[in-house]
């Protein structure tokens, strides 16, 4: 493994246990460096979590349309998200961003995501809200209980578009974890990813062009999203993800007057110090003893890999292997028998499952087969006619 600059082993022999998370590291430079006028500002890299970068990420501020994350991945989790319906014509009738929804179209939530994410419409957002809960103010509940459930304590949602209200507010980190489940959903990913888009919506539904605000997508090579917001109580907020070599990452800017160039700035530093390894590759060799076994342990490999970007100029890495303290014959090969749990500058940041590398067959059952081999030998002579 390259540049590492060490490597540490503790096995443990307990009863498994899930893998249970890790807690966030931040690995920030001084805010100077990078010249940033905003009022929160983050860089996570969402394989593992970790923060790379962190100003005020905790402070609760107005988020303006990144809400429409939110409403886009609830929306595009929906069943049968291609079924065209009747939009709620009150519902369409608010200020704001628009993807052009008139009285009497028919859409679909793929498009009304759609309509979101590029366009970034607030009568997308609110017919999106009638059309699963009946009401903006019942999916307005749905926002807040989805937040609850992502573990999110800082983040309080009133609106399904992002509008401005006393409680409608999130952080730069929460904000970076919505971002982070939202980009898992394949739908989601596709479309925030997209500069352009062909859709169809109207009355009949007819095919249209969409334009992603994002500027980024053309811009910056490797963006794959992933929304733009601005109010004049928020300022401008952005949140973005990109890739290069392999290696993601989300960057977020709230109440930032030059956020294009700040993420620019952002990722050129990151990328340029980051490079993806397979942490999997130093797990130390291990074994488990086996009880009546024709072997007195079997070997475990390692069953996936753990492709985790770290520091170009060198990490700590440590392994802890979890297993049983011995297995019982028989043991089949691919077994599951532990996992061992890899820790990047003392945050554990990915799990690996360990799996039997060969069979292991009873020892009775193997005696029983020999014996009843020595039978056959005697009984057709081949013991004379090879020994005697």
């Amino acid at each position: 493994m390259k540049k590492l600059i060490s490597t540490a082993l503790t096995a443990y022999f307990c009863a498994l246990f899930p893998f249970s998370g890790f807690a966030l590291e931040t690995v920030s430079p001084p805010i100077q460096d990078f010249r940033i006028n905003a009022k929160a500002a983050i860089v996570m890299e969402p394989v593992t979590g970790r923060i790379l970068f962190a100003h005020n990420i905790d402070e609760r501020l107005p988020i303006a349309s990144t809400t429409k994350i939110m409403t886009a991945l609830i929306a595009l989790e929906q069943p049968n998200i291609d079924a065209v319906f009747p939009v709620d014509e009150a519902a369409i009738m608010v200020e704001g961003s628009s993807m052009g929804l008139q009285k009497g179209d028919r859409a679909s939530l793929r498009a009304l995501a759609t309509g979101m994410l590029l366009a970034s419409g607030n009568d997308a957002a609110n017919a999106t809200a009638v059309r699963i809960s009946g009401s903006i103010p019942a999916f307005v509940a749905m926002m807040n209980e989805r937040a609850k459930e992502m573990g999110l304590l800082d983040t309080s949602f009133e609106t399904p578009s992002g509008l401005d209200g006393e409680k409608h507010y999130s952080t730069a980190k929460e904000l970076a974890l919505i971002t982070r489940e939202a980009l898992k959903n394949d739908e989601f990913a596709q479309i925030c990813s997209q500069y352009r888009i062909r859709t169809s919506y109207g009355n009949p539904p007819y095919e249209r062009w969409l334009t992603n605000h994002n500027r980024l997508l053309r811009d910056y090579e490797g963006t794959f999203g992933v929304k733009t917001g601005f109010t004049r109580k928020s300022g401008r907020c952005l949140v973005t993800a990109a890739r290069r070599n392999g290696v993601e990452l989300i960057c977020i800017t709230l109440s930032a007057s030059n956020d294009w160039n700040v993420h620019k700035s952002l990722y050129n530093h990151f990328f340029g110090i980051l490079q993806l390894e397979d942490l999997s590759e130093g797990i130390p060799a291990f074994t488990v003893p086996v009880t009546g076994g024709v072997s007195p342990a079997v070997a475990a490999v390692k069953f996936d890999a753990a492709k985790i970007p770290i520091l170009a100029a060198g990490a700590k890495v440590e392994y802890k292997i979890i297993s049983e303290p011995f297995l019982y014959a028989p043991v089949k090969r691919g077994q599951y028998i532990g996992e061992a749990r890899i820790f990047l500058d003392g945050e554990q940041v990915s799990c690996v499952t360990l799996t039997a590398g060969s069979d292991v067959a009873m020892l009775h059952e193997y005696k029983e087969k020999v014996s009843i081999l020595d039978r056959i030998i005697k009984l057709v002579g081949l013991d004379e006619k090879l020994y005697g």
